[in-house]
């Protein structure tokens, strides 16, 4: 498509790739949308990027980044790389006239970033229904590249490259959002949810306490800053430094699952929270659990999951499940929070996650864990391509060195030995020595 081209959009959900080609010098990019009435946002929540990835109403998501396979986070030199949104055309609120397709650079200017364009394609079949790319970028960093807007009962695709030199902050403001760098609030906590029993797993023998949530945090100012975990850089402390130790953190996952078959260029959306009616396998649901194991300074152990009764944030072990999402109905997905308050009660924390059902291994995955402090910068990450038969993955290890939490990317998929579990599997891998029993959620 040319600049300022339109095309009728008669998907009813569509997935917007934001793509271009990585490189020595190439600024990451970040693909962001702003949901618009009479031009403007209604507020912060109708932003939607890589630190608010879900609108309120479910109709907008950021899914992540897709990487060149074998990458490690950092794309393979002249490999291509793509950003993710998914919208909901038919679940977007009807006073909602416009959704703002946009491109952030960070570390350089777009006049730098080769090959970029952005594709839309029907999110249930895979056909291409726009593409438009920018060729005229110079010291841009932050790019408009196109929009959806209603029209006679309909939506349209329109191709529109405008860019701003004052980054995702200008961008974001000529729209209506409020924008405050590094410190704002983190998202709720969502409160436990009892689940049903479901098939045996097995659990640590330990007593973990519920608890009520902890409240929900004042709305505040977007924060657009993040931390990006690699091989060469694994480490960073979210609580180090005045005015980011307190508060919760959320740890969240998502993933793409490639298509089994290699004449296949559609990809399968995955991600913790957002299981379809059929996984990666036929005949079965994808059942992902997110777990942690604590060991806190006074030498007690043990593990959360939805099996011990969600955790507690205000007693021990202060880490807590929202809820075990087997039904895909939440839009917000199945998040762990941490309570940072409590930090010095630590020693560490692992956090990993497993395959129920659904899934022989994470073969095809394409991952993106992030952890949000409720101050201070995200932290993200993504996985390694898994070429080995796990069921288990360590997502990241947490521990208390000096009094301040330092996160480390772990990224290990870990495969378990016959007759033991895939939680006991990742017990034994990093020395946590409990005695492990079958159990039911």
């Amino acid at each position: 498509m040319l600049k300022g081209a339109n095309v009728p959009v008669s998907a009813r959900t569509v997935r917007v790739e934001l793509g271009w080609r990585s490189g020595d010098g190439v600024p990451d990019v970040d693909a962001s949308a702003l949901l618009l009435v009479s031009g403007n946002v209604r507020s912060d929540a109708d932003f939607v990027f890589y630190n608010q990835p879900v609108h309120a109403s479910g109709a907008v998501r950021h899914e992540g980044k897709t990487f060149p396979e074998g990458s490690d986070g950092v794309a393979v030199s002249g490999g291509p790389v793509t950003d993710v949104l998914v919208v909901d055309l038919e679940g977007v609120e009807p006073e909602v006239e416009r959704i703002v397709l946009a491109a952030s650079a960070d570390g350089g200017d777009f006049g730098h970033v080769p090959g970029l364009f952005v594709r839309v394609t029907d999110a249930d079949g895979g056909a291409e229904l726009a593409r438009y790319d920018s060729a005229d970028a110079t010291v841009e960093t932050a790019f408009v590249l196109g929009d959806l807007y209603r029209r006679d009962g309909g939506w349209k695709f329109r191709a529109v490259g405008q860019g701003y030199d004052s980054g995702l902050a200008g961008l974001a403001t000529d729209y209506g959002i409020s924008v405050e760098e590094p410190e704002a609030a983190g998202p709720a906590v969502a409160p436990p949810v009892t689940a049903e029993p479901v098939a045996a797993t097995t659990v640590a023998q330990t007593p973990t306490a519920g608890a009520p949530p902890a409240p929900a945090a004042a709305a505040q100012p977007v924060r657009l800053t993040k931390v990006t975990l690699t091989k060469e850089s694994p480490t960073v402390s979210p609580t180090k430094g005045a005015g980011t130790s307190g508060g919760v953190m959320r740890v969240h996952l998502n993933w793409e699952m490639r298509a089994e078959k290699e004449d296949d260029t559609r990809t399968r959306r995955w991600g913790l929270g957002r299981r379809r009616a059929a996984g990666p396998q036929a005949g079965g649901g994808l059942d992902l659990d997110l777990c942690v194991l604590y060991e806190l300074a006074d030498g007690r152990k043990g593990v959360v999951q939805a099996l011990e009764g969600f955790g507690s944030l205000t007693e021990p072990p202060y880490v807590q499940l929202d809820a075990d999402d087997r039904t895909g109905a939440r839009a917000e997905g199945e998040n762990l929070t941490i309570n940072l308050d409590r930090k010095d009660e630590f020693r560490r924390l692992l956090v990993f996650v497993v395959i129920y059902a659904g899934a022989s291994d994470f073969a095809g995955l394409n991952a993106t864990v992030t952890l949000t402090p409720q101050a201070g910068a995200p932290i993200e990450f993504s996985l390694d391509e898994c070429t080995v038969p796990a069921r288990t993955c360590a997502l990241a290890l947490i521990t208390n060195e000096g009094g301040d939490l330092v996160v480390r990317r772990e990224a290990r998929f870990l495969v378990h030995r016959p007759g033991i579990s895939m939680q006991q599997t990742a017990d034994e891998t990093y020395g946590w020595g409990l005695t492990w029993t079958p159990a039911v959620k």
